[in-house]
């Protein structure tokens, strides 16, 4: 078995550098059978543990470092803090080292913030670098005021920028932002800049060193891009992006957007990036969109399939049909649930799968200890227990919802109930819900009081005729047949007094 690393670079030498199977197992001394597998999928079989490497003491600790004389801007001049103060938190982290080595170090830290700081104008080749980042903005989603996670990333050389939110920056929207940006733009950039994200980096290492998370490493293969981590508290080797977080917040969620869900906020978001193709940045020839025209042929091409941007585990099914993910339980449906099942928690997302067949899929919850049910998933179970109907937690929360023409179904039902099969009537109809629209279903409940029809049979065939009406023949036009004109008039139909003379039986 190779680590993803050796993976990732026979994909490269195949797909990128055009070597034979044969050439790459040679220079890689890798046999012909796992050069083989390599190239067939970026993602291996298992996942292979690795001991952390050493490094040197101070060097884990000095973005810690960093972050404390960061904030000491920000204090009042007299309580900032000191050397000593600085080394004592982080002996209390576990740093074994000398005051000495930390003193020094802050020493020179403070030596270079009073130097005024020049940068070196850029300039990019056309597919070859994009920037990534995260910033956060206010919206109201549904009449309530959140916080959202933006997603960022701009290609250096047509500042064409790409804007997604969610509700958080855990690393399968990572994944998802990279495959909708990748989307958006046509096709990957070469090289990706990146801040030491705990959802890339498992480690900062000395120097330009990372240790990679290894989902990212997976990622990263699949599309083929290289990537490269900023130096810690230098943002500024990333500025293009960090000026795009800056940009966007400011001329694309100014006023505070009021929305209805995440994806209306995305739609939003996209309509505002695709308009932006036709500013042209100061100092550059060609609008956004002409710039991005000729960028795009030289981007790398997207694979065939798109990752997969979720988080996969091994769930158990409770007594109440429900599978638990962070603190929140998802209801199957009892009429198909299964002892173990597979959860996939994608960004908005949640699907309940045994085996390949998906049971499941609810809008994904960020809050805690919240149980997420589709009322639909019971009915099945209430069929056989009608005496639960009154006191089933998910069908008394969707009760509160129902049109009113629901409770007076029930009400009828009820009330001509003779034989105690009420309660299972009105959960089959219920359970055309599986099968037809809300809307419908709620419009043909309402023709079927008016036609008397109290069963699932009779509210099934108003939906019928409701989404499938019957075509309306067209009068004949006899105009050109005057002796068939007045044929109607003198017609008598037919003689019917047979039909009484069986009824009253005679």
């Amino acid at each position: 078995m190779i680590s993803v690393e050796d993976r990732e670079r026979v994909r490269r030498a195949y797909f990128i550098e055009q070597k034979t199977q044969r050439q790459i197992a040679k220079e890689l001394h890798l046999a012909r059978k796992t050069v083989r597998k390599a190239i067939e999928s970026a993602e291996p079989a298992v996942y292979t543990l690795r001991e952390p490497r050493a490094a040197p003491m101070l060097d884990q600790y000095k973005a810690r470092i960093d972050q404390l004389l960061t904030e000491a801007t920000k204090m009042p001049r007299k309580q900032r803090y000191t050397g000593h103060k600085i080394f004592q938190l982080l002996q209390e982290a576990g740093y074994p080292g000398a005051e000495s080595t930390v003193r020094r170090y802050i020493g020179q830290q403070r030596q270079e913030q009073r130097r005024p700081k020049v940068f070196l104008p850029l300039e990019f080749d056309p597919g070859q670098d994009a920037q990534m980042d995260w910033g956060e903005a206010i919206v109201v989603i549904a009449g309530v005021t959140v916080t959202v996670q933006l997603f960022f990333m701009r290609l250096c050389y047509s500042r064409r920028l790409f804007v997604m939110a969610f509700p958080g920056q855990k690393q399968e929207a990572f994944f998802e932002g990279h495959v909708q940006a990748f989307n958006f733009f046509g096709g990957v950039p070469h090289r990706i800049s990146y801040d030491n994200l705990a959802t890339a980096v498992q480690m900062v290492l000395r120097g330009r060193n990372r240790r990679e998370q290894e989902s990212f490493v997976v990622f990263r293969s699949h599309y083929l891009f290289e990537s490269r981590f900023c130096t810690p508290g230098e943002g500024h080797e990333k500025g293009g992006v960090e000026h795009g977080v800056g940009f966007g917040r400011r001329n694309y969620l100014v006023p505070i957007p009021e929305v209805a869900s995440f994806a209306a906020l995305n739609e939003h978001l996209l309509a505002q990036c695709q308009a932006d193709d036709l500013r042209q940045v100061a100092r550059q020839p060609l609008p956004i969109g002409a710039a991005w025209a000729l960028e795009q042929p030289a981007l790398l091409p997207l694979p065939a399939q798109p990752f997969r941007c979720c988080v996969t585990k091994p769930v158990c099914l409770t007594p109440y049909s429900q599978v638990e993910f962070e603190t929140n339980r998802y209801s199957v449906p009892t009429d198909k649930a299964q002892r173990n099942l597979v959860l996939r928690a994608y960004p908005f997302q949640v699907e309940i799968l045994d085996q390949e067949a998906v049971l499941a899929s609810h809008a994904r919850s960020y809050g805690r200890n919240q149980d997420v049910c589709d009322p639909l998933h019971y009915l099945p179970l209430l069929l056989q227990r009608p005496g639960a109907f009154e006191h089933a937690q998910p069908l008394r929360q969707w009760r509160t919802q129902w049109p009113p023409a629901y409770e007076a179904l029930l009400a009828r039902l009820q009330a001509a109930d003779v034989d105690g099969q009420a309660i299972r009537e009105f959960v089959r109809i219920l359970n055309l819900h599986s099968r037809y629209p809300a809307h419908a279903v709620a419009t043909a409940i309402e023709q079927a009081l008016v036609y008397g029809s109290l069963n699932a049979d009779g509210v099934e065939l108003c939906l019928r005729q409701q989404l499938h009406p019957e075509t309306q023949l067209e009068r004949l036009d006899l105009t050109g047949h005057p002796r068939l004109t007045n044929l109607a008039a003198h017609h008598t139909g037919p003689d019917l007094h047979c039909y009484d003379q069986l009824l009253n039986g005679q």
